[in-house]
């Protein structure tokens, strides 16, 4: 092995990692920190910055407190400091829309309770800026001020922007050549060739006073002058203004919190009548998004039983306050869509036997064949009496069907009346739904598609329709639930073979369907309470039906609701040895486990529940109890 070289023998076999390494290990701050720190090695009280920890911003308002004679006091002072007369609060009334207040009082609630409480009742507290248009936030510059302030302006027009004229220019370069004939003789960046461009150029204008001693503070005030005279007096605001989607900052005025509502609806139930009348039938509105598959609203409902169908249910039914007998709702819809449909279910009094044997009487018996089935329908009204007397607060499900909203909309908008008739046939043998549906309006006039995007879908424009179902769908005794009636629903909306299985029902609903009013006459809110503007308690008043957005909505909870809404969807018996028939859920707010511990909200044997408003301070000791009743038939 050959001798290693004296020069070889001094290099140092370190790698650059563990010098790195040794290094960071001496010296946590970064090198050019403790560079400094070595030219100012006598302060001792500064701290090395690790390289790994982030160094928060300096805090400008804190530092102003904290060093209040560090700030000059020169002109420029007003710029760094807050101005004390910018903010001013202002307190505005809370308007309340009810002429009976839904907030409960405060005497029996617990301090936190009240707090809670008083964020519904308290006056809104608005912060006025005064300087809030001279912030970066604020951009009044609009297109229409930029014209008005450009008017009187001189138009600028430069070299680059003008087009050259055919004759003009042609003269300009013959005496160009004219002038240049001697030029092209000489090399150009010559000497000569400068001499004969500085021959031919034009002398500048004399700048006066030039060499004059004229001290720097007139020299100031004469450009000052010269700036001021023909100035704009808002030269800044010619500037156009940025786009929209780009801004740096901004900062809008929120508007004063109110409660919100989405694009309203009317809809007034007029008519329901059967081929048969033997028994009260009842009927409930409710809004379904097919798309979301939920549903969107709560139930709605109404009673157009006569006189005569009303007296078998009084031994069960106590005497009707005003607020149930509402045959009008305002449906809301924050996010209108061609998916969604306004469903109408019938229910009647529970009785002995399947759904469809129930049924079976309403489909065979014609109106015209009365006088000939005089006593199968004597008996049948007798059977029906039967049952009411019995089992009168109990509920089954009949039949159903289904309105798609925005067709009718859409077609009672293109059509030139003031009002629009439309009969709508769900349960005939020839072709779908969406082609009877199509084929039944007055006057045949053909039901245009409604095309996607926002305007397709405004609720607040279109003429007010009447409609006429004709026809409803049995209810299937195994198809009870949610996801079966979405699949209906979207079978709806495209010619389908699913829908012609279904038996239909003959019976004739008349609704109108209209925009709702700004400020409609006896309504009533979710809660039952009165909205302003109503004159007279005994007049049948309109419902506001309760939304439930498809998706969540981004407002301010301003309005105090204290609703409970318990919808039960199944039970299931499968397990449970033994017929499971005749059985039904009663929900009831307890208390105590003792039936004298019930809640004076009223308990309900219906499959779908809205719990009335209870005070506050119940919930502390408030659980729901789900008993079972067996019924003999």
């Amino acid at each position: 092995m050959a001798e290693r070289r004296a020069f070889a023998q001094k290099i140092s076999r370190t790698v650059a990692a563990e010098v790195r390494k040794q290094i960071s290990g001496q010296y946590s701050g970064s090198p050019q920190l403790l560079k400094n720190l070595n030219i100012v090695g006598n302060i001792s009280h500064h701290t090395t910055v690790p390289l790994t920890e982030a160094v928060d911003p300096v805090d400008l308002e804190d530092y102003l407190i904290t060093h209040p004679l560090a700030v000059d006091s020169g002109p420029l002072r007003d710029l760094i400091e807050f101005p004390p007369d910018d903010i001013e609060v202002v307190y505005s009334p809370r308007d309340c829309r009810t002429l009976v207040s839904a907030v409960p009082e405060e005497s029996e609630m617990d301090p936190h309770v009240r707090d809670c409480i008083r964020s519904y009742t308290e006056d809104w507290a608005i912060v006025i800026r005064k300087y809030h248009k001279l912030g970066t936030g604020f951009n009044p510059n609009t297109l229409d001020k930029q014209k008005e302030r450009q008017k009187g302006l001189p138009k600028q027009v430069f070299e680059s922007d003008e087009a050259p004229d055919g004759n003009n220019y042609q003269d300009d370069q013959d005496d160009l050549k004219r002038r240049s004939v001697s030029i092209d003789d000489t090399p150009r960046g010559s000497w000569a060739c400068s001499i004969f461009d500085l021959k031919n150029s034009l002398p500048d204008a004399l700048l006066p006073n030039l060499l004059d001693r004229t001290p720097n503070e007139e020299i100031d005030h004469q450009n000052d002058d010269q700036r001021k005279s023909n100035r704009h007096k808002e030269l800044f605001a010619l500037h156009p203004s940025p786009d929209e989607e780009e801004p740096i900052e901004r900062l809008s005025v929120p508007d004063v919190p109110k409660e919100h509502f989405g694009q309203r609806l009317l809809v007034k139930c007029l008519s329901l009548k059967f081929e048969i009348e033997i028994e009260p039938i009842f009927a409930s509105l409710a809004l379904y998004d097919v798309k979301e598959k939920k549903k969107i609203s709560e139930n709605f409902y109404f009673d157009l039983n006569s006189e005569q169908m009303k007296g078998l249910l009084r031994p069960h039914v106590p005497p009707a306050a005003i607020t149930t007998l509402a045959r009008s709702a305002i449906f809301s819809i924050t996010y209108p869509s061609q998916d969604v449909f306004l469903v109408i279910k019938l229910e009647k009094v529970l009785q002995q036997g399947d759904i469809g044997e129930c049924a079976e009487p309403y489909m065979i018996f014609k109106e015209a064949d009365a006088t000939k089935n005089k006593e199968k329908l004597e008996k049948l009204k007798s059977q029906a009496d039967q049952f009411c007397q019995r089992l009168g607060k109990y509920r089954m499900p009949f039949a159903w069907t289904a309105i798609h909203l925005m067709n009718i909309v859409s077609s009672a908008g293109s059509l030139e009346r003031d009002s629009t008739e439309v009969e709508i046939s769900t349960g005939e043998r020839k072709g779908s739904w969406s082609e009877r549906r199509n084929s039944s309006i007055v006057g045949r006039r053909s039901l245009e598609r409604t095309t996607s995007g926002d305007d397709a879908c405004n609720l607040t424009t279109f003429r007010p329709a009447t409609l006429t179902v004709t026809n409803f769908f049995k209810q299937e005794g195994d198809r009870l639930s949610d996801e079966d009636l979405y699949k209906f629903l979207a079978d709806m909306r495209r010619p389908s073979s699913v829908l012609r299985r279904l038996r239909p029902i003959t019976a004739q609903l008349k609704i109108d369907i209209s925009p709702a009013p700004e400020n409609p006459h006896y309504c009533l809110t979710p809660e039952l309470l009165q909205v302003k503007l109503y004159p007279d308690s005994r007049v049948r008043p309109t419902r506001e039906i309760l939304e439930f957005p498809a998706r969540d909505v981004y407002v301010p909870n301003t309005t105090y609701r204290n609703l409970l809404y318990i919808y039960p969807q199944s039970l299931n018996f499968a397990n449970r040895q033994g017929s499971a028939r005749n059985i039904t859920v009663k929900v009831q707010f307890m208390y105590g486990e003792d039936p004298s511990n019930a809640m004076p909200s009223p308990s309900c044997t219906h499959p779908i529940l809205a719990v009335r408003p209870l005070p506050l301070w119940c919930y502390h000791s408030i659980f729901s109890l789900l008993s079972w009743d067996f019924i003999t038939l």
